[in-house]
């Protein structure tokens, strides 16, 4: 065992050293809810305690003697009286550079049998953002090596960005394709309610050696109960967040916030929250924000990275404008909105180049590479309002001279913008093939188009 070894595991064991214990007494038990008294004041919201010495939970709820716990599993074989001790504040963690290449559950701890080296400063996975006065900007813009984000959806260091999209349309594909390519130290993901058999996959398939190697997974799956699976959002976050004061560039991936949400909502119907929007409790319009304003850019101190972060989003129906996705889309730096129409026609990344936005944009594109992507747009925006004349026959070619130069350069655009996962271009080489496609549909730009953009 190395010395490193040695210490942590000696920080492990004097942390887990109480000053003193709080028990209290299973009161009753009735679906998720257990209910314990004999707490009193010690028993806070967040708090995390061990019933029957076996069973982790969580405090919700607080009503004067009496506290409403919810378990990180099932209350099977609890009895009425059965002691419950009080173990902790949250599941603080204390992340160390060693995690890079580890596959972690939603509490920090090692999925497989090797050793974890534990740091020597906690990281509470419930952390408050760093005020905004004392943030800096976001920084220079990355490059995806994907042509349709490149372009007209750029992402920027310590830019937040959803991706937006129903089941089966490409997310996780255009997910390990940003993980592979996007230019970051490191990069921690976090896969909340996600099938069992996909996280072998991801980590083979997707990721690969090399990717695996400068990556933190934290896992919680579809399986698990609710405070696991939001236990995993916060506790990948927290991760990031101690990298990012390593002086890292972080690139945090969360897959998805819609499960984050939903195991957040059974969380609060459980501790008697009224059902707001779509059965929604009020806490997830809190725990949203909370969680995704986290990430972005560093502290304007030195030595301190960014937290670029990519969160995706199941949409409800192919429903773009269901509450979590509006309340999302209105919190984050941008989105991409991925269609089940466009992934249909076998174009992929599906992207909805129209619908999606990054509000890095106008300033993070030079000049002329704003000039091409305004041009690009607007061709792409009038062949999509003569789509429906054009299927019915009621616009022919030769009616407009732009009409047929914007439909020409829609179908050569539509080609050149589907790219396979393994495949990638530089941002110059997809300008410079754009430009062409513009021109080759006659829809040219001037030189004094390119340098005013």
């Amino acid at each position: 065992m190395s010395e490193r070894t040695m210490f942590s595991e000696l920080r492990v064991r004097t942390r887990q050293i109480a000053e003193s214990e709080v028990f209290g007494k299973v009161l009753s038990i009735g679906g998720l809810e257990l209910e314990v008294a004999g707490l009193g004041a010690a028993a806070r919201m967040g708090g995390h305690v061990k019933v029957a010495d076996r069973i982790r939970g969580e405090i919700v709820a607080v009503d004067r003697d009496v506290a409403t716990v919810l378990p990180f599993g099932t209350w099977e074989g609890v009895a009425l009286a059965d002691d419950v001790r009080l173990i902790d504040a949250g599941g603080d963690i204390y992340p160390d550079e060693s995690w890079l290449g580890r596959v972690l559950d939603a509490f920090g701890q090692p999925l497989d049998d090797a050793l974890l080296c534990e740091g020597p400063h906690c990281y509470p996975p419930r952390a408050v953002p760093p005020e905004a006065f004392q943030r800096r900007s976001t920084g220079k813009k990355l490059e995806t090596r994907i042509k349709a984000i490149d372009a007209f959806t750029p992402i920027c260091r310590g830019q937040r960005l959803g991706v937006f999209a129903g089941s089966g349309v490409g997310k996780s594909t255009l997910m390990a394709m940003l993980a592979r390519q996007i230019d970051a130290d490191v990069i921690v993901i976090g896969l909340v309610g996600e099938r069992g058999r996909e996280v072998q996959d991801f980590i083979s398939r997707d990721l690969g050696p090399e990717g695996m190697a400068r990556s933190v997974l934290v896992v919680a799956t579809s399986d698990q109960p609710p405070l696991t699976r939001r236990q995993a959002a916060w506790t990948a976050t927290a991760i990031a967040e101690f990298l990012r004061d390593q002086g890292q560039h972080v690139l945090l991936m969360i897959d998805s916030v819609t499960r984050f949400a939903m195991a957040q909502r059974e969380i609060g119907l459980a501790a008697g929250e009224p059902p707001t929007s779509r059965g929604y409790t009020p806490t997830v319009f809190a725990e949203l924000p909370r969680l995704l304003e986290r990430s972005g850019p560093g502290r304007n101190v030195p030595g301190q990275g960014d937290i670029t972060a990519i969160y995706t989003v199941l949409v409800d129906g192919d429903d773009h404008n269901e509450p979590i996705a509006d309340t999302v889309r209105g919190i984050l730096d941008g989105h991409i909105i991925l269609d089940r129409k466009i992934a249909e026609g076998g174009r992929y990344p599906a992207i909805d180049i129209a619908k999606s936005v990054s509000r890095a944009l106008p300033h993070c594109h030079a000049p002329a590479e704003r000039a091409i992507m305004t041009s690009a747009r607007r061709a792409l925006a009038l062949n999509a309002e003569m789509e429906d004349l054009v299927r019915i026959g009621a616009y022919r070619a030769g009616g407009d001279a732009r009409t047929d130069a914007a439909i020409q350069f829609a179908s050569l655009a539509d080609g050149f913008l589907c790219q396979a996962s393994s495949d990638s271009l530089s941002a110059d080489e997809t300008f410079a093939t754009l430009y062409g496609l513009l021109d080759e549909a006659g829809l040219p730009l001037s030189p004094e188009e390119l340098a005013a953009g």
